[in-house]
C-alpha cells in the first residue's frame, strides 16, 4: 500500500468514526499548507492545533466547503509574512 492510499484508507476511517459525509470535499493539499503554516511560522505544534480550530470554525459556520475553504483562509491571512509570501493563495469559493 503506497501513502496516498493509506492516507486515504485513513481519512475514510475518521470520516466514518465522526459521521462526516463522504460528499464533503477535503482539501488535503489546503489542509496541509495550513499545518505548513502554523509550524514553520509559529510553532512546530502549533500545526495541528491550528487545522483543529480551523475545523471547528468552519463546523460552527456551518461545515460547507465555502465555510472551510473561508477559515482556512481566515488563519493563512494572520500568519506570519514571511510564510505565507510562499504559501499558495487560499481563496474561499464564491
Amino acid at each position: 500500500m503506497d501513502d496516498a492510499e493509506r492516507m486515504q484508507r485513513w481519512i475514510d476511517a475518521v470520516r466514518g468514526e465522526l459521521d462526516i459525509p463522504p460528499n464533503l470535499t477535503l482539501d488535503v493539499p489546503a489542509v496541509l499548507d495550513l499545518a505548513r503554516v502554523a509550524a514553520h511560522g509559529v510553532l512546530r505544534p502549533a500545526a495541528p492545533l491550528t487545522t483543529f480550530l480551523a475545523g471547528l470554525a468552519a463546523g460552527r459556520s456551518g461545515g460547507s466547503d465555502d465555510d472551510i475553504a473561508r477559515a482556512i483562509a481566515r488563519v493563512v491571512a494572520i500568519a506570519p509574512e514571511a510564510v505565507v509570501r510562499d504559501a499558495p493563495a487560499q481563496r474561499p469559493r464564491e
